[in-house]
């Protein structure tokens, strides 16, 4: 009776390490780091470290990202415009995020599995009703996230409440809200006045009474977010074109990869010059953003 031969420790080694068309390796490496959670999150804002986060949309990508160190992995609306080539995030749909965070999500598990893993609200999937936010927002918790994002201030607040007290973690977003651009007249910073900044304020504290737990601060000016960071006391906020002040910062990967198919915002810095690689572009902006070299306010921010 015959049997098949046996393969050998290289050829072992070759089906472990060597895998088709980009996937990852059915195997994963030793974390270099322990899974990052929202009390830990809280305790880098407390005593003061930045917290990054970059934007993802597939399972390998998001793997890179936490093997470069990035601790938020936000799949993000964003999608629309840089993967759909929509002119706005408007037409992203629940599926749509859906799909993207079970990619994301599965990326991170094959990987280390370390990074915290936020998600997107699409437009009109929690706006009706607290009830339609959260079932909209048990979609993608189901799907990998372990928090979910929503813009706006103001009428959000009794959403967010809603939701912390059912067990889903809220990340708020104010200044340019891009789901309502149409509204806010454009891609503008928002805040300026002096009545707009005491309503940016307002709204700000009482999204952190509601319950969440990180903020986004898109577009606002650097005081203005540097005043809210210290103000704000269990929020931390995430800045984008707001200044160096943030308690972390934010990118759509593909800005600070060089390859926007538009204008490159003001405050983006493209770190696949310093870093020569999507890895090492990601871990320079790790390192940029830890130390302290980006944001410029002058150059990054108003």
């Amino acid at each position: 009776m015959s049997t098949a031969p046996t393969p050998d420790a290289a050829e072992l080694a070759s089906q472990v390490s060597g895998t088709p068309y980009g996937t990852l390796p059915p195997a994963s490496p030793m974390a270099s780091r322990k899974p990052i959670s929202l009390p830990r999150l809280l305790e880098m804002r407390s005593r003061g470290e930045k917290i990054t986060m970059l934007t993802a949309y597939d399972a390998t990508f998001a793997a890179v990202a936490d093997a470069a160190g990035v601790e938020c992995i936000l799949v993000g609306d964003s999608l629309g415009m840089v993967c759909q080539g929509l002119h706005s995030t408007v037409g992203v749909s629940l599926e749509d995020m859906r799909y993207h965070t079970e990619s994301v999500s599965r990326g991170i598990r094959r990987a280390q599995g370390t990074a915290w893993l936020i998600a997107d609200l699409p437009f009109g999937t929690y706006q009706e009703s607290k009830e339609q936010a959260f079932r909209s927002a048990s979609v993608l918790m189901q799907a990998g996230a372990h928090m979910i994002k929503l813009e706006g201030g103001g009428w959000t607040t009794e959403v967010v409440h809603f939701l912390v007290e059912r067990g889903i973690p809220v990340c708020a977003h104010l200044g340019l809200t891009p789901q309502t651009v149409h509204a806010l007249g454009g891609y503008r910073v928002q805040g300026k006045s002096d009545a707009a900044a005491e309503v940016l304020k307002q709204q700000a504290h009482a999204l952190e009474d509601a319950g969440a737990s990180m903020l986004v601060l898109e577009m606002v000016p650097a005081d203005l977010s540097a005043e809210l960071t210290r103000a704000l006391q269990h929020c931390a906020t995430i800045g984008i074109g707001a200044g160096k002040d943030t308690a972390g910062q934010v990118l759509v990967l593909h800005d600070m990869l060089g390859v926007n198919l538009g204008k490159m915002p003001k405050f983006v810095r493209n770190f696949m010059a310093d870093g020569g690689s999507i890895r090492g572009a990601m871990q320079a902006y790790v390192a940029a953003v830890k130390d302290g070299s980006f944001p410029v306010n002058a150059l990054h921010a108003w």
